[in-house]
């Protein structure tokens, strides 16, 4: 039976994790699949790691395949996916896939089905989500800003990588086991600069990427939004950078 590998990483989400954790368990995936999940706490000041050690526990009780990984310091999200990874292709067979999944309530696996699809049907290795095709709430100053700053991001990538994406930064990205190995290499970045990097790194090694909608409903910085403007500045560099690496 093949696998989805989802890998969580999280920094201070003890109030969304639980909640977040049965939706991915609840979601349907296609006949004959199975889940295993991969979280990566990233040095959690809130008790939040105590909180994944005790849902983990519940999970493996029911049945549900669970790992539960830590960083002694916090690195960032680029280093959580890493380790994530890392842990993934020590246990996936050759057809299972692996998804990213933020920790939040932003994204809706109930959308996992949907972005397995182009993989399964070998239409493609790599499957972007975009957040700009439907249910996506831009109301508010700061949802503006941010939609506008993720447009001008992932245009700026896709003239660099040659892509034709239209959202580059969206957390939702599945590989199959072979892609994920592939570009492994070149994923060192620690912090948001993984997202320019991990799609430079697929247009580095010409794997086929597609792009499909997913549900978003994003939350403020006030809810515990992460990403800040800074980070915007280092995804141009991560750019930039990847384009001329070899």
């Amino acid at each position: 039976m093949p696998i989805l590998h989802v890998v969580i990483p999280f920094y201070n989400e003890r109030a969304t994790l639980g909640p977040c954790l049965e939706r991915v368990v609840a979601a349907p995936l296609p006949a004959d699949w199975g889940r295993a999940l991969a979280l990566v706490n990233d040095c959690s000041k809130d008790g939040s790691g105590d909180v994944a050690s005790q849902l983990v526990k519940g999970l493996t009780a029911r049945g549900v395949a669970a790992a539960l990984l830590h960083h002694p310091v916090n690195r960032g999200k680029g280093a959580a996916l890493q380790t994530g990874f890392d842990h993934v292709l020590t246990v996936a067979a050759p057809d299972d896939l692996i998804i990213i999944q933020d920790a939040d309530l932003e994204y809706d696996p109930n959308d996992y089905a949907a972005l397995l699809a182009p993989l399964i049907a070998g239409e493609a290795a790599v499957v972007f989500g975009t957040r700009w095709g439907r249910h996506a709430r831009t109301d508010g100053l700061w949802r503006k800003v941010h939609a506008m700053g993720n447009r001008v991001l992932t245009g700026f990538s896709n003239l660099l990588t040659g892509h034709r994406v239209s959202d580059m930064e969206c957390c939702y990205k599945v590989f199959t086991v072979s892609a994920l190995r592939t570009i492994r290499p070149r994923l060192t970045e620690e912090r948001f600069g993984i997202e320019p990097q991990i799609a430079a790194a697929v247009a580095r090694h010409r794997l086929k990427l597609v792009e499909r909608p997913v549900t978003y409903a994003p939350r403020e910085v006030a809810e515990g939004k992460k990403i800040r403007a800074r980070d915007g500045f280092r995804a141009f560099w991560v750019m930039v950078r990847e384009r001329f690496r070899r």
